[in-house]
């Protein structure tokens, strides 16, 4: 499959590989340069996280903690783990 640089440097990705990669208009890419070879690699999206999505996470299903607990439990692991290095 063959395509032409323009006098603007753009080069046009043809429709079949665009559709087989499920690549829209606007997707970024990094180039990578190797031997005599481009890699053109998809820049991903980072997906935004709500917190409501991740509360309860960690597992833990005991009596809630206030801050003041969490970080002496915090610290009281910090001081375990600097005896053990």
């Amino acid at each position: 499959m063959e395509t032409t640089l323009s006098s603007k440097g753009q080069i046009v990705i043809p429709q079949r590989i665009r559709q087989n990669h499920g690549w829209s208009p606007g997707l970024s890419f990094t180039i990578i340069e190797k031997d005599n070879s481009l890699i053109l690699q998809p820049i991903s999206a980072k997906m935004t996280t709500k917190l409501e999505d991740v509360i309860g996470c960690a597992g833990y299903h005991g009596k809630k903690k206030s801050l003041t607990q969490m970080e002496a439990g915090i610290l009281e692991e910090a001081k375990r783990q600097a005896k053990s290095w």
